[in-house]
């Protein structure tokens, strides 16, 4: 696997979204203006620690989308680095949660030119959340967390199918040009599996050619956009003709349902290789 690399170095005093490397495939991602901060799902606090004392950054908050370990890891150490205000879903168990959001709250910091409304997208957890809405001059944003990645969509780990199938719902009718901030560098093995779906959707076989060299320059296929998901993710295309036949092919049987069409994409993701 391609290794995941920071960003470059040089002070960062303008505003930005910027992917910090976590794991071996994790992104935080970090909202920056004016010397400020904020992090989405800090999974381990190293990355980020590392980051703000190279470019002379002052963390105010963290956001958290669920309560895996790899996205909240790092919240505790952070939390001991000055004073931070916690952002995550009220329905789940988190290490720190100052405000608990649920979906219609918004999470307002005019330091970072950050604007969000939370979205209730259960599926990945049971109580997980996404937000959408404009940060650091990026208009419009999604942080999405584990709910959607590029090509693809997280695993049912909690949820039933026809919860993340909603999920996935509130993000497709978002406006086409919102910039899709996905936690994961999940693209290739990703855009393989859709073109297995999908074999002449050309902008699929597109993508896929362009994440292919991003990655061999070693940069994040990430974001992505919503209009580029529904243009190439067939778990946004349940009611495309071409996507239902090729789930009806692989489960064996019809499926009068979008619903289930997803239930076998997903048993179909989860199996491929």
């Amino acid at each position: 696997m391609q290794a995941l690399t920071a960003p470059a170095g040089g002070r960062e005093r303008n505003a930005a979204v910027l992917p910090l490397p976590a794991f071996t495939d994790n992104y935080i991602w970090a909202i920056v203006r004016d010397g400020q901060a904020a992090v989405v799902d800090p999974g381990e606090a190293g990355p980020v620690l590392q980051w703000l004392a190279r470019e002379g950054l002052k963390l105010r908050a963290i956001l958290l989308t669920h309560h895996h370990g790899d996205h909240v890891g790092g919240v505790l150490e952070l939390s001991r680095i000055g004073d931070i205000t916690v952002y995550g879903p009220a329905r789940e168990k988190l290490p720190r949660c100052d405000v608990p959001l649920v979906e219609g709250d918004r999470v307002v910091l005019p330091e970072l030119d950050l604007d969000l409304t939370v979205l209730d997208v259960p599926g990945h957890t049971a109580g997980h959340i996404a937000y959408t809405g404009r940060a650091a001059g990026k208009q419009p944003v999604l942080f999405c967390g584990d709910t959607l990645f590029a090509g693809g969509c997280g695993r049912l780990f909690e949820g039933t199918p026809a919860q993340m199938s909603d999920s996935l719902e509130k993000f497709s009718v978002l406006p086409p040009d919102t910039q899709v901030f996905c936690a994961h560098e999940y693209t290739l093995a990703n855009l393989r599996w859709a073109m297995a779906v999908e074999p002449a959707n050309r902008t699929l076989q597109q993508w896929y050619q362009r994440a292919r060299q991003l990655r061999a320059e070693g940069l994040p296929t990430l974001p992505s956009t919503i209009g580029q998901e529904r243009a190439t993710n067939p778990f946004l295309r349940t009611q495309q003709a071409d996507v239902v036949r090729a789930a009806d092919s692989w489960a064996g049987h019809d499926h009068p349902t979008p619903v289930e069409v997803f239930a076998s994409l997903r048993e179909w993701k989860n199996d491929f290789k």
